[in-house]
């Protein structure tokens, strides 16, 4: 028997490696099986899907120029086995779900403490001009700002150059 690409066969498991299987055919030929192309699913341990002596069938993928057969497992599947199983809709990345509008995130607000102490306040869907925006941005940053700097300048006030305190 001469294999063609494209057909399925089966054939015999004879060695398992970290990267693929060996398969084994009655006309002595032998291809493999690689890692990706054990099952539709995430495969970590080729030993989870097959074991050495066991009959698969697989399809011919491809044969090289040398004589190397390159073989897959899934695609032998039936085409209803061989897609990936559906991740869950709810959750996960990927999946064709509407999107959820996202619920506003907080936005730090400055409180009448230390530099650094805010209160968590959810963001105000302000309308306004760009320029109006920007106008409060800048207020804010520059309160912000001067807040560092006094507190900067207190703490330099309370030590000496060498750290120790006056």
């Amino acid at each position: 028997m001469q294999l063609e690409v494209g057909q399925i066969y089966e054939g015999k498991v004879t060695g398992i490696t970290k990267f693929g299987a060996f398969i084994s055919f009655e006309n002595g030929q032998t291809g493999m099986v690689h890692i990706s192309e054990v099952a539709p699913t995430f495969v970590n341990e080729i030993k989870d899907f097959v074991t050495e002596g066991q009959t698969v069938k697989v399809k011919v993928l491809a044969i090289s120029e040398e004589g190397k057969i390159s073989l897959s497992i899934k695609k032998a599947l039936p085409e209803d086995q061989q897609r990936r199983p559906q991740r869950r809709q709810e959750g996960g990345r990927g999946g064709n779900r509407e999107r959820q509008p996202r619920a506003p995130r907080p936005v730090p607000q400055p409180s009448q403490g230390r530099p650094g102490d805010f209160e968590w306040q959810s963001r105000r869907n302000d309308s306004g001009s760009f320029e109006d925006m920007m106008s409060r941005f800048k207020q804010t940053s520059d309160e912000k700002m001067s807040d560092l700097k006094r507190a900067g300048n207190e703490f330099r006030r309370g030590y000496s150059r060498r750290g120790q305190q006056k």
